[in-house]
């Protein structure tokens, strides 16, 4: 049967996914007042973390294949929709806030005017999908308990 894998890859894949996006959240207490100069330098631990959105992806996906699977019964597939929904939100938070404050600082390597103000547009849709993905997770997970084999 290809639904258990399914499922177990669509909660591990979710809970990696949290893993970075936890990370930013927890850390922006202790940055965001942080002077220009200590900023920029904390924002270059981020250099390769580019690849960990392909988590997000993957958790798309997984969630996604998981709600086909789901499909004939009504709660665990609209839990597991409402999943992949949250990924599609969460690409959208960083398409319109995240990309464009790392584009206009050529990835934290450039000041331009008002930067402080593109420090908080990126810290604070970090935040925000820390939030998506936490939402994320709990339906997944919520999916993978409320399923029932056809034989029950």
């Amino acid at each position: 049967m290809i639904l258990r894998p399914a499922q177990f890859a669509a909660l591990i894949l979710t809970a990696l996914a949290l893993v970075p996006s936890g990370a930013h959240l927890l850390e922006l207490p202790n940055k965001i007042g942080l002077s220009q100069a200590d900023y920029f330098v904390v924002q270059g631990v981020y250099r390769g973390w580019a690849m960990l959105g392909l988590l997000w992806i993957a958790a798309l996906i997984a969630n996604a294949v998981m709600a086909f699977l789901v499909r004939l019964q009504v709660r665990p597939f609209r839990l597991a929709m409402l999943s992949t929904l949250c990924f599609a939100v969460l690409f959208a938070i960083f398409f319109i806030w995240t990309l464009p404050a790392n584009q206009a600082t050529e990835n934290w390597t450039l000041v331009p005017a008002g930067w402080d103000s593109l420090r908080a547009q990126w810290e604070y849709s970090h935040a925000l999908n820390s939030a998506v993905v936490f939402i994320a997770l709990c339906l997944t997970c919520l999916s993978v308990i409320s399923w029932r084999p056809a034989n029950s």
